[in-house]
């Protein structure tokens, strides 16, 4: 592994204080499906999971890793570049786009991890492009019928589809559109069911998923879709301290990032005419 990541490790050690809520090794390698969030922004947190993971690997456990971050019409150039890269900066470098809005210096950690180990990476979010489909045109714009057919997506849950426009109406500071709402919930659930379906593909030998504490809560994200399949999926949030824990079935808090008032210069798309 690269210094500079193992000293990314070790710090996490020092960051994952006792105010981290620690399992025992063979409930970490019982999992089989381990859904590890984050903050996108927290550095602290990025580290934090880092480190988690690594321990796990240490332990034996060698799962598949499924990361938002890559989409899955980019699994062609990720599984090439994991194979003739020697490092994490090749890969990013070969398969990320410049300008994907992803801190990359926060993942290569964990691409770094699934070089070392021979793990399989995957892409596992739906693209922004099919996701706009999605809020234009529905599920069918943008997903198979088979998939759209297995997860039940024509007869969503209401209480599902409900919390999901909370979410999508909090997340956008209460100011979208109410046009929007709905449509922009459904993108969302498509793409926890993308993320839910590289999962249960991969389940029989383990993996985990690199994803936004809001698709790896339990509630109503990628979990909810994978017990739905019969599964069981151990979902761990990673959360800031102000931040609500019951959504995960097991939490480390992180410390609060400083950051601006996102909502203080927002502005919220138009609605359709």
């Amino acid at each position: 592994m690269p210094r500079r990541f193992a000293l990314s490790l070790a710090l996490a050690g020092l960051l994952a204080s006792p105010t981290f809520a620690q399992s025992s090794p063979g409930q970490e390698l019982a999992a089989k499906i381990e859904l590890l969030g984050e903050v996108h922004d927290s550095a602290a947190g990025h580290a934090a999971r880092a480190a988690l993971l690594n321990a796990k690997l240490e332990a034996g456990w060698r799962p598949a890793i499924a990361m938002e971050q890559f989409d899955t019409d980019q699994q062609a150039a990720l599984d090439t570049a994991m194979r003739e890269c020697g490092d994490a900066d090749c890969v990013v470098a070969r398969v990320a786009p410049e300008r994907s809005g992803w801190t990359w210096s926060y993942y290569k950690p964990v691409i770094a991890l699934a070089l070392q180990y021979h793990l399989p990476l995957y892409a596992a979010n739906l693209s922004r492009a099919d996701a706009s489909k999605v809020v234009k045109e529905g599920f069918a714009a943008a997903l198979t019928p088979e998939l759209v057919a297995r997860y039940k997506l024509d007869d969503l849950p209401a209480g599902v589809l409900q919390a999901q426009e909370n979410e999508v109406r909090g997340s956008h500071c209460g100011m979208l559109p109410e046009s929007l709402v709905e449509p922009m919930a459904k993108a969302q659930i498509a793409r926890d069911v993308v993320m839910a379906e590289t999962l249960r593909e991969n389940a029989a030998s383990g993996v985990v998923l690199i994803a936004g504490n809001g698709h790896t809560r339990g509630d109503i994200a990628v979990a909810y879709w994978l017990r739905q399949q019969g599964l069981q999926p151990h979902a761990v949030g990673f959360i800031e301290p102000d931040a609500a824990a019951d959504s995960f079935d097991e939490v480390h808090r992180i410390p609060k990032t400083e950051r601006p008032d996102p909502c203080a210069q927002f502005q919220p798309p138009k609605a359709a005419n």
